[in-house]
């Protein structure tokens, strides 16, 4: 029997470099409108259960998505409801799961939280996230979170909201180190931003994450295996032209 031929596989960080491998050296960057998983929280991120159960949520549900694609499980009515061409990566679950990405805030409405000031982490606000194939539709999320309750029925999965985000105009840079380094490559981002006539354009909104503006990272390396001083995150903050 002659085997179908496998499309090319979808690696969003190299076909989306400027997003997700971005130099030490600052840049601006107009951020597009994406579909994510997220997960909102409170807490420590090293020691909160609350984010060690985000945590299996989105990875639980982005992979539960992917992996149904390529073996054909996802239901017939389900998959005709998403606009995607047969034979595509994504139709084939042949595309590899986007870093984890995080939004963060305090509850102190009157200082807009950067990174650079190491506050009490068990004050932290947080949306976890994982960016989705923009096929993932509303039917297909509530079918892949009905069959992870299913596996991990400890797992609240009405925690998981499936929404798009538009950061729109911000500045960014790679920190390659330990997460409690990040200040001083904030420190280096922050000067950019001031030298190129913006200012921080921070809306901290805990109900709704399309109306907020936040510090945000991205996780390219997975700190289980990979050495502290070799870790590498994005960095990027939102900006507004200086008035």
């Amino acid at each position: 029997m002659e085997r179908k031929a496998q499309s090319k596989k979808l690696d969003y960080k190299k076909e989306f470099p400027d997003l997700y491998l971005p130099k030490k050296k600052p840049v601006l960057i107009e951020v597009p409108k994406m579909t994510f998983i997220m997960v909102k929280g409170k807490g420590n991120p090293n020691t909160s259960a609350a984010y060690a159960d985000a945590l299996s949520l989105l990875y639980g549900l982005s992979f539960g998505i992917k992996m149904n694609l390529k073996f054909d499980k996802v239901p017939g009515d389900i998959r005709k409801g998403m606009c995607m061409e047969e034979g595509s990566p994504v139709s084939e679950g042949n595309y590899t799961v986007p870093p984890l990405e995080g939004l963060w805030w305090t509850e102190d409405k009157q200082t807009a939280f950067d990174g650079r000031k190491l506050v009490n982490k068990d004050e932290l606000r947080w949306f976890s996230m994982i960016r989705q194939p923009d096929e993932v539709t509303e039917e297909l999320f509530a079918w892949a979170k009905a069959e992870l309750g299913k596996k991990k029925p400890e797992l609240d999965t009405s925690a998981a909201k499936l929404l798009t985000y538009e950061e729109g105009l911000c500045a960014q840079l790679l920190h390659v180190g330990p997460y409690d380094d990040e200040p001083a490559s904030i420190e280096v981002l922050e000067r950019f931003i001031e030298e190129q006539g913006f200012e921080g354009d921070f809306r901290m909104e805990e109900g709704d994450v399309q109306k907020g503006r936040y510090h945000h990272e991205i996780y390219l390396g997975d700190p289980r295996r990979t050495a502290p001083e070799r870790l590498k995150t994005v960095i990027r903050h939102p900006v507004k032209k200086k008035n």
